[in-house]
Parts: C-alpha cells; sequence; structure tokens
C-alpha cells in the first residue's frame, strides 16, 4: 500500500462525521442530561427506551424505522463513538429514522431529533406517567430528565419570535380558544448573549390576552431551553409538576423529605444553574 493510499484511508472518516446530524431550525426532537462522562452509555439507554415506547405507541412497523437496531450493542462510553456509529445506520438506511442522536458540546447532554409521527411532548409525558403510575420497571441507569421540544431555532431574537409564533398558536391562537392561565420556564447554558428576562417577556407578550400570567396554578408551562447557539419550545401541562419536571430520576427516586429544602437537581447533569419559574 503506497503513502497516498494511506493518507485516503485516514481522511475518510473525516468526511463521513462531517455530514453527522445536526440541529436545524424546524426541527423537533428531546433533550436529555444524564449523570457526568456517560454520555455514551445513556445514549444507549434512550436508544432501548425510545424504540420500545415508538413500537407501543406507533406500532411495531414504524418502531422498525428508527436507527437503532437491537442487535447493534453498543458499548462504548465514548459519545463521539456513538453518534458516528448511529450516522452509519442512517447513511445506509433509505428511510429516515424516528430518533437521530446529535451530538451536543455541552457535558452531560444529550439530544435526539425526532420525525412524524413521534410528537416530542405527548411522547416524554407517556414514559414519564408510565414510570410514576409503576406501569413499567426503570430501563435507564444514568438518564436524569428529558424535555421535549416542538421546534428548534437559532439562539437569537428574531427565531424566537419565529419559532414562539409556531409552537404557541394551536394552545393559545386557534378558533374557539378559552382564556388559560400560563406560566414560563426558561433554561440557558453557555450562552451569554440571551437573557431569561429578554425571553419571558417576549413570549409573554406574543401569548397575549384573554390569556393570563399564574406561575403556581398555571393551565400551560411554556418550556424554552438555550443551549449555546441553539433554541427550542414547547408546551407542557399542569402535571408537570406532579410528573417532577420530567426527571426519570426523581420519579423513581425521590428526594427524601427532609432534603426537599436543597435544590432538586442531582449531579451537574441536572440543570443546576436554573432557577424556578421566573416572574414576569
Amino acid at each position: 500500500m503506497t503513502l497516498v493510499d494511506e493518507q485516503k484511508q485516514w481522511q475518510m472518516p473525516k468526511r463521513r462525521f462531517s455530514s453527522s446530524p445536526t440541529i436545524n431550525p424546524g426541527d423537533a426532537g428531546i433533550w436529555a442530561t444524564c449523570d457526568m462522562h456517560k454520555e455514551g452509555l445513556c445514549t444507549v439507554e434512550l436508544r432501548d427506551l425510545f424504540n420500545e415506547y415508538a413500537s407501543l405507541i406507533y406500532g411495531d412497523a414504524t418502531a422498525s424505522e428508527t436507527a437503532f437496531t437491537k442487535g447493534d450493542q453498543l458499548v462504548s462510553d465514548d459519545i463521539e463513538a456513538e453518534i458516528s456509529n448511529e450516522v452509519k445506520v442512517i447513511q445506509n438506511s433509505k428511510v429516515e429514522a424516528l430518533f437521530t442522536p446529535v451530538k451536543i458540546d455541552v457535558q452531560c447532554v444529550l439530544f435526539f431529533k425526532t420525525r412524524e409521527p413521534v410528537e416530542p411532548v405527548s411522547f416524554v409525558h407517556r414514559i414519564c406517567s408510565d414510570a410514576m403510575n409503576k406501569a413499567t420497571a426503570r430501563r435507564t441507569r444514568h438518564l436524569k430528565r428529558l424535555t421535549p421540544m416542538t421546534r428548534m431555532g437559532k439562539a437569537a431574537e428574531k427565531s424566537l419570535e419565529e419559532v414562539a409564533k409556531v409552537v404557541l398558536a394551536p394552545v393559545f391562537h386557534r378558533d374557539g380558544v378559552l382564556a388559560q392561565k400560563f406560566a414560563i420556564r426558561t433554561t440557558i447554558r453557555n450562552n451569554h448573549a440571551m437573557k431569561r428576562d429578554d425571553i419571558i417577556q417576549r413570549v409573554a407578550g406574543l401569548v397575549g390576552e384573554p390569556h393570563t400570567v399564574d406561575l403556581k396554578n398555571y393551565d400551560q408551562l411554556i418550556l424554552v431551553e438555550v443551549y449555546r447557539n441553539i433554541l427550542g419550545m414547547s408546551i407542557v401541562g399542569s402535571d408537570f409538576e406532579k410528573l417532577k419536571r420530567f426527571n426519570v430520576t426523581e420519579i423513581y427516586e425521590p428526594t427524601p423529605a427532609d432534603e426537599t429544602s436543597k435544590p432538586p437537581y442531582r449531579n451537574s447533569g441536572d440543570e443546576p444553574d436554573n432557577p424556578d419559574f421566573t416572574r414576569i
């Protein structure tokens, strides 16, 4: 083998990795937080969990369209290796996957792009409801919290408005809708350009009348997640607190009553710097 041939072989992985999935404006998906340094193992856990629920909710035929196959048991704890392997499967498939892992350069944070018929909010709600009702045994060891995102965009003021109009319309602006109470909850990581108060004021203004703010007894909770240059938004229901804010660890292993005065977040992967609901 010549030196030129060896150089070409070493270049090939770089070209394949350049086509790794990315988060684009208009995407939907699910954020997940996990134990520190367990991103790769948590990717495997979520692969199996999502595949199981896709089969349960949407049928076996639809579940088989995921990029994850039971026969390919990944055991690496290297998230880059996990993503690279999944990309190979996706590239060799003629059908777009229901769940596509996206490499995120934020510690303890994962993201899975979803496509129809998966609706992230109802999908995550079903997983957490089953866990709360003890309908299923715990399937994950390193997963902390799931956060569904109905629509993604760039972390910028203009994009925030565009995303908000799409997400808010079906809940607050459809014909015949009754007045609802709402609250807004934001999470910002590795981004210093967007300010929490500015986001809340803008989104609240877009909700508009006849809807009113109620931080404790809301009918709808608007989630806004900002990670670096990425922004996402979704709307969850009034049982969000009952379902431990979709924190799977808290559902299965509730914090003891004598620790309720302490921050309800475990390990650095579960929103250590995110306060409770911000006032408008």
